[in-house]
């Protein structure tokens, strides 16, 4: 009987062996952890669509933000819940702001601690959208130019109470070249911008909107967010962030795009990172709450095939989780 010269299996035989030839790698500072703050104090109030995941007080903040620390955790993206909202998303940019005020906090708290502040107006604003609305009887206009001028004044403020990084999620023409002029001017040449470049209209942000309370109040938001069908149109976005001064550049959602994520590692030299969304986390622990998929092992898979196609970073609700296990 003939034997194959070459056995595959030869690599793999042990733990030991397959760690050792392990192409893709995935450790806890390559994860960045999202937090939702609120007002008050004490609460850790439970996302009911998410479990695990929940609005959190400063105070409660800073213990997650002690235990993201603790297991080395790459940073902490950061979304906030206002008291008030209104059409000009003022809580955005408010020098007393739910984000301004914890990241003073946090900066304090949590030395060494990457600390990212998402860049957008659809959490602050009393309909839902990430911009400026214009209403007519019959329709209704997201105002780009006025929208960047707001989320451009957002990210200085933001900037100012000590974010690490500024990431605009808001997917307004131009707002990157905003943001880093007004940064530069006020003098935070030396803040990086993380954009969203390729963030698509998903089915996947449900759970998230929950979260952060930043559901629509009317229409949705395709006009802005990209058609979930182009991938030469992502590399246009993403080209046209890094020109603008991007530094590195976030894919959104993860799973249903990892082939943007490939296309744009082929492409681009900045750092690029990717966002396991809430409804990628939410649909798989509604899968474990069932007994249908073993917790540990598909939460690694999916964050491994992430890193394999090219992510260098990943925003994950299952940050710590992951980071315990490895």
């Amino acid at each position: 009987m003939e034997y194959p010269v070459t056995r595959m299996r030869r690599l793999r035989q042990s733990e030991a062996m397959r760690s050792l030839v392990r192409e893709t790698r995935l450790e806890p500072s390559a994860l960045i952890q999202p937090l939702f703050i609120c007002p008050g104090e004490n609460v850790r109030r439970e996302i009911g669509s998410m479990p695990g995941v929940f609005n959190l007080s400063i105070d409660e903040a800073l213990k997650e933000a002690e235990s993201a620390k603790k297991l080395g955790l790459g940073g902490l993206l950061l979304f906030g819940l206002p008291a008030e909202k209104d059409e000009q998303a003022s809580g955005a940019w408010a020098e007393d702001g739910i984000v301004q005020q914890s990241l003073r906090e946090l900066k304090k708290a949590a030395k060494g601690l990457l600390l990212i502040a998402d860049v957008c107006l659809c959490e602050y604003t009393s309909h839902g959208h990430c911009g400026v609305v214009k209403k007519t009887r019959d329709s209704y206009e997201i105002e780009n130019d006025k929208s960047v001028s707001l989320i451009s004044k957002t990210a200085v403020s933001l900037a100012a109470a000590g974010a690490d990084i500024v990431a605009p999620s808001d997917m307004m023409d131009g707002r990157v070249a905003a943001i880093r002029d007004e940064l530069d001017e006020e003098g935070y040449e030396n803040t990086p911008i993380m954009s969203y470049a390729a963030k698509f209209a998903s089915a996947f942000y449900g759970p998230f909107r929950e979260a952060a309370d930043s559901a629509p109040q009317f229409g949705d938001r395709r006009s802005y967010q990209m058609d979930g069908a182009n991938l030469r149109e992502a590399m246009r976005e993403i080209e046209m962030d890094i020109s603008e001064g991007a530094d590195m550049v976030l894919m959104k959602p993860a799973m249903p795009y990892l082939d943007v994520v490939r296309a744009a590692r082929e492409r681009f030299d900045v750092p690029i990172g990717a966002y396991q969304v809430s409804g990628e986390y939410s649909m798989m622990q509604a899968a474990f709450a069932k007994g249908w998929l073993e917790p540990e092992r598909a939460m690694l898979e999916s964050l491994v095939s992430i890193r394999r196609a090219g992510a260098g970073f990943i925003v994950t609700y299952f940050a710590q989780q992951a980071a315990r296990v490895l």
